[in-house]
């Protein structure tokens, strides 16, 4: 299931388009430079999902904010 779940943005491609993919970057990029990659992109990711919180909890402590002073 979990699986499942982390291919659903491939949509219709079945396992061998998918292996034939990672084939192509494996190529592109060696096996060397893919771990560095994968990092930078988890760091990239990880910063995204840390501004999006930090918006999230100064929006809600504006509204609270709000709500106190009425």
């Amino acid at each position: 299931m979990q699986h499942f779940a982390i291919f659903t943005f491939i949509g219709g491609l079945g396992g061998t388009e998918v292996a034939l993919i990672l084939f192509v970057i494996l190529l592109f990029f060696g096996a060397k430079r893919i771990p560095e990659l994968a990092r930078g992109l988890g760091r990239g990711i990880r910063e995204f999902k840390d501004a999006t919180n930090e918006i999230k909890d100064d929006l809600e402590k504006s509204v609270n904010d709000k709500g106190d002073k009425k």
